[in-house]
């Protein structure tokens, strides 16, 4: 390909670009919204799921705990049993020391009971807070999800469109100056990599060209960037944009009748000198 067909197709694959990219606007912040909400509600479940899971410990330490209790009073029995037939003070103190021991277990598995039960009704509560916000979520994450799928379905077609020219147009340009486009474009705020000359200066910085530069950019004989905002630049006509001509010519009609002007009032004031004479 010559340079002049490079960036004939370059400035196409712009504008298919720019088409797409129009597109997504309509969507405006709906897929960052319903990107959140996503993300939002991911956050949730896992949240839902770590409370569930803290009731189920408290749950089975209280199961423990009660098991515990079951096996204290059964040992409290036996050895209030077994005060009945002790032959000496050494084993009734013995017995009695158990007893209490036993009875004192069973009051800290009561209170580690109570704790954890207590535990159980504050994160039951905190799960219910956290379900009643997820289901505010996903009904929200529905809405959004509705809407940015009617936009979609609007401009679906056309976009796959645009999609399928652009690659086309991709294909027919050369790796590095594909590159070298994309990655222009990338920097770039309004996403042109390649702009035309407008008013002698560039279209996407606007900052002015020189002459000598103009001259270069329509010669088509090789790829010109902007001096100040790196983007390739392209001849208006190469582009297929018309321009209006530059009010330069009417300008120096201007000059030029208004230095008759001055030249036939002093052949005038020469004139009427002479006939005074």
């Amino acid at each position: 390909m010559s340079v002049e067909e490079k960036l004939k197709t370059l400035f196409q694959l712009q504008t298919a670009l720019s088409a797409i990219d129009e597109k997504k606007a309509l969507r405006g912040e709906l897929p960052l919204e319903v990107e959140d909400l996503e993300a939002e509600i991911e956050g949730l479940t896992t949240r839902i799921e770590r409370i569930e899971n803290e009731i189920g410990e408290f749950e089975r330490a209280i199961s423990q705990k009660k098991g515990e209790i079951i096996e204290a009073q059964n040992s409290v029995e036996r050895y209030k049993q077994q005060l009945n037939d002790v032959r000496n003070n050494r084993e009734y103190d013995t017995l009695s020391k158990e007893i209490e021991f036993q009875s004192l277990e069973i009051e800290l598995c009561n209170k580690k009971i109570n704790d954890a039960q207590k535990r159980i009704d504050e994160k039951k509560e905190e799960l219910q807070g956290a379900q009643e916000v997820l289901n505010g979520k996903q009904a929200d994450l529905e809405i959004k999800k509705s809407e940015l799928d009617e936009i979609m379905d609007e401009t679906r077609t056309e976009e796959e469109k645009l999609k399928d020219k652009a690659k086309d147009l991709e294909a027919k340009i050369e790796p590095r100056l594909l590159t070298a486009f994309k990655r222009i474009r990338k920097n770039a705020r309004n996403g042109l990599g390649i702009v035309y000359v407008q008013r002698d200066a560039c279209g996407g910085c606007f900052n002015k060209i020189p002459p000598q530069r103009q001259l270069d950019i329509k010669m088509h004989k090789k790829v010109i960037v902007c001096e100040y905002c790196g983007r390739i630049l392209i001849d208006p006509e190469l582009a297929g944009i018309k321009t209006e001509k530059p009010v330069v010519e009417e300008k120096k009609t201007r000059k030029r009748s208004t230095t008759t002007a001055r030249k036939t009032a002093s052949s005038k004031k020469t004139t009427d000198a002479n006939d005074m004479d």
